[in-house]
């Protein structure tokens, strides 16, 4: 059983910079062989991967937010992170920590194995 539960989401203004923590609940064989992401939704849309990164360190990052944010994990704290630089209105949505196997930016939400139940991020202009 996996369980994932995020933090650190709130209001910023347009170029200000915020970071998501997502704490991982899970077996020691899921933890270290599962790859993990964040995700993000707005009202009306698809669930879009952000950034993600896999258990080989390999990471994927949407072309909307490369270069502005960072995905990273620390398995002593069994936590994964997002910091996110720059913030611009369009990344306004609430951000999901996921979790499975073969897990990139381009994974349909349908196939992510584990979700957490989400933060809310708001940019304002």
């Amino acid at each position: 059983q996996v369980q994932l539960v995020e933090s650190g989401g709130g209001s910023v203004q347009s170029g200000g910079s915020l970071s998501l923590s997502c704490r991982v609940f899970a077996d020691i064989y899921s933890r270290y062989s599962m790859d993990m992401g964040w995700f993000r939704q707005v009202p009306g849309k698809e669930r879009e991967g952000v950034a993600s990164l896999g258990s080989d360190g390999t990471t994927t990052y949407a072309d909307s937010v490369k270069g502005r944010f960072t995905i990273s994990q620390d398995y002593a704290k069994n936590t994964l992170y997002l910091q996110m630089n720059m913030l611009k209105p369009e990344d306004t949505a609430m951000y999901y920590c996921a979790a499975g196997w073969s897990l990139t930016v381009k994974t349909v939400p349908s196939s992510v194995n584990y979700w957490g139940q989400g933060t809310q991020v708001t940019v304002s202009s």
